[in-house]
């Protein structure tokens, strides 16, 4: 995916890649277990990889609860000071300027659902265009109400656009039943998403399901997913 392949430590090319990829979407869509797995995926690369969390409006299913799983994977994360506590919104840490900022590291940012999570992003936004080397890309689960036709999706990644002052570049499939998902569930949502594709006008990234189905499915871009623990079946 993406622009022109970078050279990893050691030397070789990886998966094309822009040092800044923000993960945004409807609620539930999943777009914080793919920025998980996709900042896992950069580090196995050979990158420096910093993961941030800015969500501050769900409280229930966060980068945070990662936390150990990517410490111990090499992988800084930051994340709202009340992140898994009961606070309603959790102030942003100055420490997220820095990722923007400091272009030494691969930044991952997933972003609270919907408009009103985007607000967050807007702050940030000027040093992410001025920089102009980041991928927005908007995670669709055509299982989730509101989002369960292209044209829904449409409105939603508007609405997360003018909230958040940044256009989005690519599409993630995420179309999922959570532990119900069948390779059935799957493979009816890529016409949806190549309808959204062709009415957006922009790219189908890859389609992500979870790694313990991963080799049920004879599709061309796959990206296994490994759920986090607090993962729900929504």
């Amino acid at each position: 995916m993406y622009v022109k392949a970078r050279k990893r430590k050691g030397g070789g090319d990886v998966i094309r890649t822009k040092r800044v990829t923000l993960f945004a979407g409807h609620y539930g869509s999943g777009k914080t277990n793919i920025a998980v797995n996709y900042a896992e995926y950069l580090h196995k690369s050979g990158f420096e990889v910093v993961i941030a969390d800015l969500d501050i409006v769900n409280p229930y299913f966060r980068t945070k609860d990662s936390a150990e799983r990517l410490e111990n994977s090499g992988i800084r994360i930051i994340s709202p000071e009340y992140a898994n506590s009961n606070v309603d919104l959790p102030a942003l840490p100055s420490e997220l300027y820095g990722v923007v900022e400091n272009r030494s590291a691969h930044a991952v940012l997933d972003i609270g659902g919907d408009d009103r999570g985007a607000y967050a992003l807007g702050r940030f936004t000027p040093y992410i265009l001025e920089e102009n080397d980041y991928e927005m890309i908007f995670v669709a689960n055509f299982c989730r109400p509101l989002t369960q036709t292209p044209e829904e999706a449409l409105e939603v990644m508007r609405e997360i656009e003018a909230a958040g002052g940044i256009g989005f570049t690519a599409i993630v499939n995420n179309t999922n039943l959570g532990r119900e998902t069948t390779p059935k569930v799957v493979y009816s949502s890529a016409s949806k998403a190549q309808r959204l594709s062709e009415i957006s006008g922009l790219p189908v990234l890859f389609t992500s399901v979870e790694d313990k189905i991963a080799a049920e499915f004879d599709m061309n871009d796959v990206f296994p997913l490994k759920l986090q623990k607090r993962y729900y079946d929504i």
